[in-house]
């Protein structure tokens, strides 16, 4: 992961809400939600939200007592998400590093962390700390992508932009959001955190929009593949969405379209 990897400002907020959270996220959300309150948690800590998805979906299903921190490293992101949530005495809104969380040990019933985990400097370091800040018998809740070639449309872009930049294709999508699916490796981090009792489910879904022009200018302006892009040639970012639409439209015709996604959903205690 480089550092552009991690930079969601200027305009990918707005692009992101409104154009992936539809695409990929809401979907994964509802599920994660549901998952969340299933133990009818007290106090619930949510790390990576970025645009709140899973905030307003598991707003609706916590108790009217229960106490729910939302947290992210990234502060435009959370600005964005707190403008998207209703006014709500139970939330908290708190710029913290998963990885160094300003709270006491045993103080969650649930950590959870919806596609974030990705991004972690140190994965191990980042469950540590999810396992310290929970109350024993708490529940790490959290999910991953699958290999990009399970997942059509962000596959389908990856390659049509690496064929703008032949000679430094730009690899955000395969190297960070879909770079960390092998449940081996997930298990045995889990593990060196404390994570004793592991579950983890691939989940096959449907990601779809209303055209390949929403889909792609989702991945190429609403992600940090936009700062790859950019960061190559700024004047190429209109001609890279374009390459983009012209690939998703080529498989999946010019209307609404519909392609695979897939991720793997852990529940982590112990």
């Amino acid at each position: 992961m480089t550092e552009s990897d991690k930079v969601f400002a200027g305009s990918i907020p707005k692009f992101y809400d409104t154009l992936m959270v539809p695409l990929i996220f809401e979907v994964y959300a509802a599920h994660m939600a549901e998952l969340v309150a299933a133990s009818s948690p007290d106090s619930v800590l949510e790390t990576a939200a970025g645009s709140g998805v899973v905030t307003r979906s598991l707003a609706q299903e916590l108790e009217t007592d229960a106490r729910y921190v939302v947290t992210d490293l990234n502060q435009p992101m959370l600005d964005y998400a707190a403008t998207r949530q209703g006014a709500d005495s139970r939330i908290e809104w708190r710029q913290a590093d998963a990885l160094d969380l300003p709270f006491e040990d045993a103080s969650f019933d649930v950590v959870c962390c919806q596609f974030g985990v990705m991004f972690f400097p140190n994965r191990v370091a980042g469950y540590t700390e999810a396992r310290r800040v929970l109350k024993p018998g708490g529940r790490f809740v959290f999910s991953v992508w699958d290999r990009i070639e399970e997942n059509t449309f962000a596959d389908e872009v990856t390659n049509a932009v690496a064929k703008v930049f032949p000679h430094d294709p730009p690899r955000f999508l395969a190297r960070t959001p879909h770079g960390y699916h092998d449940i081996a490796l997930i298990r045995e981090e889990l593990n060196r955190a404390g994570f004793t009792d592991i579950k983890i489910e691939t989940r096959e879904e449907v990601s779809r929009a209303p055209s390949a022009r929403d889909a792609a200018t989702a991945y190429c302006q609403g992600t940090p593949l936009r700062n790859e892009i950019e960061a190559r040639d700024a004047s190429l970012l209109q001609l890279a969405t374009d390459r983009a639409t012209a690939a998703i439209a080529g498989c999946h015709g010019e209307g609404p379209v519909a392609g695979k996604i897939q991720a793997h959903v852990v529940v982590a205690a112990g």
